[in-house]
């Protein structure tokens, strides 16, 4: 079974920028469409961003204009890097695979 990994969450101030990083064994992040997603305290986990196997990407709504995910074959990471954080960014950030299983997350807090 794949395994993901994300790690480069913090604590943030409000404006401020953090960048995400997800591993996994072998290839897979170049072979399959990639997906992040957040999950809040009491609440459910709500998708964030995606990029295809051909570097196509998607995003929600709410971080349109803000985030930005990317693949980085050279690293063998599919990073996401979050600009303009809100307090309402505050959650555990974890990604997969389409049909896969989440990691454990990075933990985003952004407060002054």
């Amino acid at each position: 079974q794949d395994q993901f990994v994300e790690s480069g969450g913090g604590l943030v101030q409000p404006g401020g920028s953090l960048r995400l990083s997800c591993t996994a064994s072998g290839n897979i992040l170049q072979t399959s469409t990639i997906l992040w997603a957040r999950q809040a305290n009491g609440k459910h986990r709500e998708f964030v961003a995606l990029i295809t196997q051909t570097g196509g990407t998607n995003y929600a709504d709410f971080v349109k204009g803000r985030f930005t995910i990317s693949r980085d074959n050279t690293k063998n990471t599919v990073d996401l890097e979050m600009n303009n954080l809100k307090p309402e960014d505050t959650a555990n950030y974890s990604c997969t695979k389409s049909g896969g299983t989440w990691g454990q997350g990075t933990q985003v807090t952004v407060s002054s």
